[in-house]
């Protein structure tokens, strides 16, 4: 491809989800090669009593190792990082992970707005959000914080969602650059992350 048809290059990625994200991100990662070149941040609608195993659970399909966020860990490439239960995962001003046991955000502890809208506060245009399937309107305010700190920001295809009312309330009110059935969705982070039009 011509070289000027590529654009900035991405290497932080967010995602938002719910109900019917599980199975999204376990074929996602299935698909993510082992020298990815991003960081994968994941926050999954929990309750406060929810077992801390989804993170050993994606990890068995995961070439790249996977696990829950630590309080003051660094963001690296080719690691993916989901919020442990009832707590949120944000991004610190010195760009390290940060565990937040502030409000919940539309009625959520995780919240994808808080790990999109720090994520985006701090890495700026590197930013790339998507929203997964789930119920409620979690994740549109902080994509459109990405989008206008220059990030792209990506949701799920509604109609292939098992719960579409988050990618349905980011396709109204964010107006995403692009809107991906879940069986592409590794493929277009690729792309976005090598700078490639999505």
């Amino acid at each position: 491809m011509d070289m000027e048809t590529k654009t900035q290059p991405r290497d932080v990625i967010v995602i938002g989800g719910s109900q019917g994200a599980f199975d999204v991100l376990r074929q996602m990662l299935v698909e993510l090669p082992s020298d990815f070149p991003a960081a994968v941040l994941i926050v999954i609608h929990s309750v406060p009593s929810t077992p801390g195993h989804l993170a050993s659970i994606l990890d068995r399909y995961s070439v790249l190792p996977v696990g829950y966020g630590q309080d003051g860990e660094a963001v690296r490439p080719g690691r993916v990082y989901l919020a442990p239960p009832d707590r949120h995962l944000e991004i610190a001003p010195t760009g390290l992970i940060h565990l937040s046991d502030g409000p919940k955000v539309r009625y959520a502890r995780p919240a994808a707005d808080r790990l999109f809208e720090t994520a985006a506060q701090v890495f700026g245009s590197r930013v790339i959000s998507v929203i997964l399937s789930g119920g409620d309107c979690d994740g549109t305010y902080g994509a459109n914080v990405v989008s206008v700190a220059g990030g792209l920001s990506l949701v799920q295809e509604p109609r292939d969602a098992l719960v579409p009312s988050m990618p349905l309330h980011a396709i109204q009110n964010d107006h995403p650059a692009a809107v991906v059935n879940s069986t592409a969705i590794a493929k277009v982070l690729m792309q976005a992350v090598a700078g490639l039009p999505v």
